[in-house]
């Protein structure tokens, strides 16, 4: 109704100009007429205007029905309208619109698979020239060998990441929610890493009791560990330090915490760190840093129900906390 009343509202300001009119016509012509027919003729040309109008809103009711609700979602057809003209124009126009965005949808689903498929069969034909050379470097001194493992592993993380996420477009599909064991996951995570620790010289000290179980999915929640333990040993310059992992029940929540005594992440830089491809000035001086590890950490945590969060110390170090949420358990 107010959608209808604000169409309408020119109209009804040009009838009320038009009465006015009406007996300043005649008080200026100098005809002297009753005035209970000047009032008689007012009122009935307002109830002309106001069949008219209530004509006019029962034949338009369902466009502007529709047109005062929230747009219908990207994949409902479009209800048809009233048989007036307008509505009818109106409805074969939403229609047409309709298929055309199906169709675009179709396309961009289509291209989208393509692409995914096409960056999956790369990444698993990428692997075997890696195992080809991890065989090579049985051949080769200690020292050479050593730098080629660093950036074979490089390599490998690079490939891991886009292989996931890739599958981030399809994640619905892709994960199963289980009760895990943390430490035996964490665990998995550092023994995965162990070559980094061993040659960046960081020790990992886990203290998560061995009862603590969480409700996710364990491929992904060992990718998002692997981002930020390898986030937390490349941002910690000089051997010898610790990077510790600890979790706690508060409140039926599960609260995991990786503490690192790296570099640290200055203030301005905080808020944006969860963005994708964000260095930051830190990332930028160690060339260590793609901007995607903590962006795909924030997208699986919120597909998965969890959330995660940063404190960080310029020199001192960083701790990223990932909170399982009972609610979330509850909801699986």
């Amino acid at each position: 109704m107010r959608l209808f009343l604000k169409d309408q509202r020119p109209l009804l300001i040009f009838y009320l100009l038009q009465m006015i009119l009406v007996p300043v016509l005649y008080y200026l012509s100098g005809e002297s007429r009753p005035l209970s027919i000047i009032l008689y003729g007012m009122a009935l040309s307002a109830a002309v205007i106001l069949v008219y109008l209530v004509y006019r809103y029962i034949q338009h009711h369902k466009l502007y029905s529709r047109l005062a609700q929230p747009a219908a979602a990207p994949g409902e057809l479009p209800a048809p309208l009233d048989d007036a003209p307008l509505p009818e124009a109106v409805s074969e126009l939403l229609q047409v619109t309709h298929r055309h965005y199906q169709e675009q949808l179709q396309s961009h689903i289509s291209r989208m698979d393509q692409h995914i498929i096409f960056m999956n069969r790369w990444v698993h034909q990428m692997k075997t020239p890696l195992s080809v050379i991890q065989l090579t470097l049985q051949e080769l001194d200690d020292e050479a060998a050593g730098s080629i493992q660093e950036e074979l592993e490089r390599l490998r993380k690079g490939l891991e990441m886009v292989i996931y996420t890739s599958r981030l477009e399809r994640f619905e599909d892709d994960f199963q929610v289980q009760s895990l064991p943390l430490r035996r996951i964490i665990s998995e995570a550092v023994a995965e890493n162990r070559r980094l620790f061993i040659r960046r010289g960081i020790k990992a000290d886990i203290r998560v009791d061995e009862s603590l179980t969480v409700y996710s999915d364990a491929k992904w929640l060992m990718f998002m560990l692997t981002q930020i333990l390898v986030n937390a040993v490349n941002y910690t310059s000089g051997s010898g330090k610790t990077v510790a992992v600890t979790a706690q029940a508060i409140d039926q929540d599960i609260i995991l915490e990786i503490t690192d005594e790296g570099i640290g992440i200055s203030s301005e830089d905080q808020k944006r760190v969860f963005n994708p491809y964000f260095t930051g000035e830190r990332g930028r001086q160690y060339h260590e840093s793609t901007g995607m590890g903590l962006y795909l950490v924030r997208e699986i945590c919120s597909r998965l129900g969890h959330k995660v969060g940063l404190e960080s110390r310029p020199g001192e170090g960083t701790a990223v906390r990932i909170i399982f949420s009972a609610a979330a358990r509850l909801e699986k």
